[in-house]
């Protein structure tokens, strides 16, 4: 017992201080501007929108469904790996210990975000549906027993069934959340006691089934697998992580676009890093992610100095990267082998930027028709991209 518990500790200190060393380098002081802003143009916006909601907005409905569906996204972490198939095996039967503190450290993480959510539902279900605090307040108590049911019923449906299916687990999870706050909220008593009773006798047979099945360390290893590389990639968005490159897909549906660059020998390097561009996951997600929150900012936010402030951040950090990531390839290429001139991929990464900036102007642009001063947001995005395109090394 006291080793299992020896390899917890362990592992969490490991884990935690891989996820510090890179979170350090994507929460910087920029980024926290630009989510003070957001935060703060957010806030201002769903302040206007709850004085102007009439009373017979559903909005009880609308507060359950979005806590029904956090709820339900109660992926485990057990922080099992590779090796454990091996040297586990022998203590097999000690193993709940070690998935009790993992499942402990799971819904301490996890149990935050849900009570974030509510909090912000709160206002909602006080101005709008004319709640008492302290059906709000049950609610809120409701929600965090759920979370925890939400994790253990996860966590013995992966270890029964092997993770097959596993969505189909969550879309009821979800629906069993959301119709038991809704309940809890009408204060409707006779289907919440129907409720809990569905949601205590759900995964009973689940438990039956993880007594009969061994353990299925392939599953939870992929699953640890997946979670933590989508951690690294996230940073690598920020900063470089060592083994972490993007796949490559044709993107057929693209194939258009490659008509941008006349073909000629001149723009062979301009060619070559466009389609990279294109082809490339890592280059071409940073580009659409950032572009779609911009457009989103500057079509949802009536405050014109946040949106400013939003999309020119956005606008440097696409620039910033793509730059980096076009101009810094040391593998080798065919072209390599061409006698082109000195600096022509530079000339050609840094022209293919300044593209992906100018589209990323208009799609922001034509996202804030009708909000204040909607021409300038466009320009912010174009002006700061240039600037920082001339001034970065």
């Amino acid at each position: 017992m006291n080793s299992l518990q020896d390899v917890w500790r362990t592992r969490f200190t490991h884990y935690m201080g891989e996820v510090q060393k890179y979170m350090r380098f994507v929460f910087t002081g920029h980024l926290a501007i630009v989510i003070m802003f957001v935060l703060g143009a957010g806030g201002y916006q769903y302040s206007e929108w709850l004085k102007t909601t009439s009373s017979d907005f559903p909005a009880i409905w609308l507060a359950a469904a979005i806590m029904g569906i956090v709820l339900g996204f109660s992926r485990p972490v057990t922080l099992i790996r590779k090796p454990d198939e091996v040297y586990l095996l022998p203590l097999e039967t000690k193993l709940p210990q070690y998935f009790a503190k993992a499942l402990r450290y799971t819904f301490g993480s996890q149990v935050i975000v849900v009570i974030l959510f509510y909090l912000v539902i709160w206002p909602m279900l006080r101005q709008v549906a004319g709640l008492e605090p302290i059906t709000i307040i049950i609610g809120l108590i409701a929600s965090i027993l759920l979370k925890w049911w939400n994790i253990n019923s996860e966590f013995t449906y992966r270890w029964a069934y092997k993770g097959h299916n596993v969505w189909m687990d969550r879309i009821v999870r979800m629906i069993g959340s959301f119709a038991l706050l809704l309940s809890i909220l009408n204060v409707q008593f006779i289907p919440i006691i129907i409720m809990i009773l569905i949601i205590v006798c759900y995964p009973m047979s689940w438990k039956k089934k993880v007594k009969e099945t061994p353990f299925p360390y392939e599953h939870f290893v992929r699953l640890e697998e997946n979670r933590m590389m989508g951690i690294y990639r996230f940073a690598n968005y920020f900063t470089d992580v060592p083994n972490i490159h993007g796949s490559i897909k044709r993107r057929a549906w693209l194939d258009w676009m490659y008509k941008v660059i006349p073909y000629a020998k001149k723009n062979t390097q301009e060619y070559l890093v466009f389609r990279s561009f294109v082809r490339t996951d890592d280059h071409f997600y940073l580009w659409l992610r950032l572009t779609v929150i911009s457009a989103l900012a500057a079509a949802f936010v009536h405050i014109p100095i946040a949106i400013a402030v939003v999309v020119a951040a956005l606008s440097f950090a696409t620039t910033i990267q793509l730059k980096q990531a076009l101009t810094s390839s040391n593998d080798f290429r065919m072209d390599m082998l061409y006698p082109l001139p000195k600096g022509a991929r530079k000339k050609a990464a840094v022209k293919i930027v300044r593209y992906t900036i100018i589209v990323q102007a208009i799609i922001v642009l034509f996202a804030g028709l009708g909000t204040p001063y909607f021409f300038a947001q466009g320009f912010v995005v174009f002006i700061i991209g240039e600037l920082t395109i001339r001034l970065s090394n």
